[in-house]
């Protein structure tokens, strides 16, 4: 009989059982919607008792807590990731590409961020602090962008706010199934297109992305 990814878990300590039951919740919460998210369904599903749920969470609500900043933890992780290159840019766009890659790679996640809240679910000050600071880096990519005289108008962090809401957008539409096989000419049509609308042209007459 195989182990449960619990017992398996447990053969690499608590942050992995951690991570396990978050796993399981998302993806809970992602197929069947809030009702299922219950601390006897998310057991059952890794295999453990709901005593591991309530030592490691204190309960649901502390499980939804920590679902949130999961959730964003592993999308600033992601953003980290990527090198910082001298053309600001291609790092832009760098960093475009690692928000899909992102939501594509950890959709439950990406959905309970951004997608239906959990009725009654309201994250703490502390979470939402957390949460905003992942944009940081967007918004000084794009800060270095107006450094090197490449904006084309309007404050950095206006802008950043812009090009987060176009990705967001069309990650969106290819989460829900709408872009089929389009997905990628559609998102590279949409870097091209913002980068085209919120930059100048760089002087030495290169063609670079957002």
């Amino acid at each position: 009989m195989a182990p449960s990814a619990y017992e398996v878990a447990q053969q690499r300590g608590d942050e992995a059982i951690r991570t396990s039951l978050l796993d399981a919740a998302s993806r809970l919460l992602a197929a069947e919607g809030p009702g299922a998210l219950t601390l006897r369904r998310i057991a059952a599903d890794v295999g453990c008792s709901t005593t591991v749920l309530y030592r490691m969470f204190s309960g649901k609500a502390g499980l939804m807590e920590a679902l949130y900043a999961e959730a964003f933890e592993r999308f600033r992780r992601r953003l980290a990731a990527v090198p910082v290159r001298p053309d600001p840019l291609a790092y832009l766009s760098d960093l475009g590409r690692a928000y899909r890659a992102n939501a594509l790679a950890d959709r439950n996640y990406y959905r309970l961020m951004f997608g239906e809240p959990v009725p009654g679910f309201q994250p703490s000050d502390e979470a939402v602090v957390r949460a905003a600071e992942t944009f940081a880096i967007l918004e000084d990519a794009v800060a270095a962008c107006a450094a090197a005289g490449l904006l084309a108008g309007g404050e950095p962090r206006h802008v950043a706010a812009s090009l987060w809401a176009a990705i967001h957008g069309v990650v969106s539409l290819e989460l829900a199934g709408h872009l089929a096989d389009r997905a990628d000419e559609v998102f590279d049509a949409t870097l091209i297109a913002m980068g085209g609308g919120l930059f100048r042209a760089p002087s030495t007459g290169e063609k670079r992305g957002p």
